[in-house]
């Protein structure tokens, strides 16, 4: 058999960092990026760093081998455009070189050691094409060796900084011992805020509207916060709360929060206090979950023609493309969605509640389920949309998005579901 051709709009993303390594494949299509493939394997190769910064052995080995892994996935994309970024611990190792030279040969790719600031502002760029936030942002993402803290606007890094904070290294610097206690975890809180103190006047000076969390740590504190039945808004109080949670288990090996995942259970703790730091010194008063990071700014860096897009209006675009919609019939829906939210408005402050433009995007791709079977399209259109990325709408606001296209055929009269096409 004859090799496959290199697909010329399928792109490859690698981001080695200091906790896990992970590869992002997308295809470039109907004006968007659609997902094709996401590999993630914990290295934690910051925890191979001595007191001089010499990555030992056997940390790098953990790390080549994942390559070649990820190596396999990369025959088929054109070299241009692949992209393989390394963060803070080949940054600070003074034997990366000989770590990146046996990567570059697995992967047959250049690794491009970047540095904080760079990571940074791309990190920024990651959360801004995956995000609707239209005034200033606050963006934290905690790694394994650096965390990054940029406040943007739009597409545009305005204050970005990388502190020498992670949560492998506090792993290894406060909780060595395994032991969860009040003295493990306020060492760790103070020494992360004799960091953050330091950029905390400039932005608190600056502000932000909204503040969001790259992050595996502030993914794994709201899913534990899911668990227990809280909204999944972080706040200093919840995180807190965790906190003494935790402690109550003694030991790393013994905590089993409930919404915890066994993948994360080793670095949540250094992790939570870094972000408990954070809260601290900037005084944060709520934080999401980010739907993009690090990789997903290195592919929209590759991809300049998405650039300065309405991140909304591109996503639903793309569905209606993909799923060949019919347009006129959606722009007629939307027209009567919006007529009817006026006249509800009274009683109903849809417009107040920032509802709107999720009711637009529901009645343009209701129908996007027709192209699978007319019978039960409204649950073939919530199956679509809940299985898939929908850049520059939050966790939130994707699943009322999946609630009402699952439940527009409901029969208010019966109390039952109906074909009704709206016309």
């Amino acid at each position: 058999m004859g090799q496959l051709k290199p697909q010329k709009n399928v792109y490859a993303v690698i981001d080695l960092g200091s906790n896990s390594f992970h590869m992002l494949i997308a295809k470039s299509m109907a004006g968007g990026l659609q997902t094709i493939g996401r590999v993630k394997r914990k290295v934690r190769l910051a925890a191979g760093l001595d007191d001089n910064n010499l990555l030992s052995l056997e940390a790098m080995q953990r790390g080549w081998e994942c390559l070649a892994l990820f190596a396999e996935r990369l025959q088929d994309i054109p070299t241009q455009n692949i992209t393989i970024v390394a963060t803070a611990t080949l940054r600070l190792a003074t034997n990366a070189e000989d770590f990146k030279l046996r990567a570059e040969e697995i992967l047959g790719h250049k690794v491009n050691v970047i540095s904080g600031e760079l990571e940074a502002r791309t990190i920024y760029k990651g959360v801004a094409h995956t995000s609707s936030c239209t005034g200033r942002q606050l963006v934290i993402d905690i790694g394994g060796a650096s965390t990054e803290v940029v406040i943007g606007q739009g597409f545009e890094a305005r204050h970005y900084k990388s502190l020498n904070i992670g949560c492998v290294t506090f792993l290894e610097r406060y909780f060595k011992d395994c032991q969860l206690n009040e003295a493990n975890f306020n060492a760790a809180i103070k020494a992360a805020r004799n960091v953050v103190d330091e950029i905390a006047p400039e932005y608190k000076t600056a502000g932000w509207q909204l503040a969001s969390g790259a992050s595996g740590t502030v993914q794994a504190i709201q899913e534990i916060m899911v668990a227990q039945n809280l909204n999944e808004m972080l706040t200093l109080e919840k995180l807190y709360t965790i906190k003494q949670q935790s402690i109550a288990y003694k030991t790393i090996a013994e905590l089993d929060l409930p919404g915890l995942s066994e993948e994360r259970r080793l670095v949540f703790v250094s992790g939570l206090a870094i972000l408990i730091a954070l809260f601290e010194s900037l005084e944060i008063e709520q934080m999401g979950l980010a739907g993009g990071a690090l990789r997903e700014g290195v592919l929209y860096s590759m991809l300049p023609e998405l650039h300065n897009t309405d991140i909304r209006q591109r996503t639903v675009d793309g569905f209606m493309n993909r799923y060949h919609v019919d347009q006129k019939q959606a722009s007629r829906v939307s027209s009567l969605v919006a007529l009817l939210a006026n006249e509800v408005s009274q009683y109903w402050p849809i417009e107040a509640q920032n509802g709107l433009p999720l009711l637009n995007a529901v009645a343009q791709l209701h129908e996007i389920g027709l192209l699978i079977e007319y019978k039960q399209y409204h649950k073939h259109t919530a199956y679509i949309l809940e299985n898939t990325d929908m850049p520059g709408f939050s966790q939130s606001e994707h699943k009322v998005i999946v609630a009402i296209a699952n439940s527009h055929r409901w029969d208010l009269s019966k109390g039952m579901l109906r074909s009704s096409r709206c016309t």
